[in-house]
């Protein structure tokens, strides 16, 4: 079974200096109907004004990755990691006992486009630790590539949930199937462009969770997509 969430039902907010979308409940954006799918907790889509960002604030007990699609991020945190990250790049931050970070766009004249992530983690009171790597576009054509999970497999960031997440980019007549184990269940985000999944049509910003299905094609459009899948106990 697949249930859509379309893009333009996502919370939604402008604060001039960010636009979000919030797929799920967020912040002061409450949806009792959309709380979260199994471990995926957050999934934001920001834009973030030049020079402009988050001021130092804290976490705690959550895994939080940040996928970037345009422009570049700075980072800093209590746990003196420190850093620019940009466009084929994903960082983790396991907040676990507690961290405080910032984070903003450093241009002074591309904004910065990104998804942020939060994993529900499978312990809580961890100790706190950070991780980021690259992952090039040609690494993601026309497959899946695993770019974050449990074990770290595949040079994928290191996750602390039973999870794992991959990035495609598809062109027109490309195909993938993804096959889920018994029990598993998944979140499609479409990142860029469109995406034919079985016989309905995602597009930017759209999201789909499946469930009792053991496997799903992705079928690519003449709108080149980029697009995320988590495989989630």
């Amino acid at each position: 079974m697949i249930q859509i969430r379309k893009g333009s039902e996502r919370g939604h907010f402008a604060h001039g200096w960010l636009e979000t979308y919030h797929t799920f409940s967020f912040g002061t954006y409450r949806d009792p109907d959309h709380m979260g799918f199994r471990s995926l907790r957050v999934l934001n889509e920001d834009w973030i004004k030049a020079e402009k960002g988050f001021p130092r604030h804290p976490h705690r007990d959550m895994e939080i990755l940040t996928y970037i699609l345009e422009g570049k991020l700075e980072h800093e945190d209590s746990m003196g990691s420190g850093s620019v990250i940009g466009p084929e790049e994903v960082q983790r931050m396991s907040a676990g006992t507690g961290v405080v970070h910032s984070e903003r766009n450093p241009s002074s004249s591309i904004d910065l486009h990104l998804l942020q992530i939060w994993i529900l983690p499978e312990q809580t009171g961890t100790s706190p630790g950070y991780e980021q790597n690259r992952f090039p576009r040609e690494e993601k054509r026309g497959r899946l590539r695993l770019i974050a999970s449990g074990n770290g497999d595949a040079g994928s960031i290191t996750v602390g949930q039973d999870m794992k997440l991959y990035a495609g980019i598809l062109g027109s007549g490309e195909t993938v199937t993804h096959t889920l184990d018994t029990g598993r269940h998944a979140w499609i985000q479409v990142a860029a462009g469109a995406v034919q999944v079985g016989d309905l049509l995602l597009d930017q910003g759209d999201g789909a969770a499946v469930s009792n299905q053991a496997e799903f094609v992705l079928a690519g459009t003449d709108q080149e997509c980029e697009v995320l899948v988590f495989d989630l106990a």
